[in-house]
């Protein structure tokens, strides 16, 4: 897939417009919020079930292949939080959701190319933590709370240490924390390793607070 070609740009476009026209309809019928939420919960989870069911069928299951990526667990977490609305998973997937997954889709790194499956899955995957997290807080359904960009901060570094330890022992590569990917992503922009641990770490909370502003309660504007 050519970065910023046609296709790619159609399907980011269509996940734009899937999320706007969600949110659109949640801030007008309280009584959407519920059926909506729950659906794009419980596709994401079907989604990833029969995606874990193809990938494990075809590669079987290794130390490198496991699903600790920051996009897997925020997956997780959207849905979890779509389903459930417990705070703290909504507080960690709108930050770390948006930030990671907006990244991933501007600059995809494709195990297959377009149109397998699997390259259609991580749109859909990607898209779907982008649309679930916009619907819950932009949506309305479960507003921020004072405070929210420093505990997800807290939550992704603490992620990033468990992550780190476990590629530290395994030789694995969960999170780019060992290398960067083969292809190009913006990270590539943050300095060698390990320097982009830090300059990482400092755009990801710079990120987070620009991702706050829109969303922050009115009291505190």
């Amino acid at each position: 897939m050519k970065l910023f070609g046609l296709l790619h740009l159609t399907l980011l476009a269509a996940i734009a417009a899937a999320g706007i026209l969600l949110v659109w309809v949640c801030r007008r019928s309280e009584q959407a919020r519920r059926p909506v939420r729950l659906a794009l919960g419980t596709g994401l989870v079907v989604n990833e079930i029969i995606w874990l069911s193809y990938r494990y069928s075809h590669e079987g299951i290794h130390l490198w292949n496991l699903p600790f990526q920051l996009c897997d667990i925020t997956l997780w977490m959207t849905a979890f939080a779509c389903l459930t609305l417990a705070r703290w998973l909504v507080e960690f997937s709108y930050f770390a959701g948006l930030a990671g997954a907006a990244m991933a889709l501007l600059t995809p790194d494709l195990w297959r190319p377009w149109p397998q499956y699997p390259a259609i899955y991580f749109f859909l995957a990607h898209g779907g933590i982008v649309v679930g997290i916009a619907v819950l807080v932009i949506g309305g359904i479960a507003p921020l709370r004072a405070g929210a960009v420093w505990r997800a901060f807290a939550m992704l570094i603490g992620y990033a240490v468990l992550v780190g330890a476990f590629d530290a022992i395994t030789r694995a590569n969960y999170m780019y924390l060992c290398r960067k990917p083969g292809n190009a992503t913006l990270l590539n922009i943050l300095g060698p390793w390990p320097v982009y641990w830090l300059t990482g770490a400092v755009a990801a909370l710079g990120l987070f607070w620009l991702l706050w502003l829109p969303v922050r309660p009115r009291n505190l504007s």
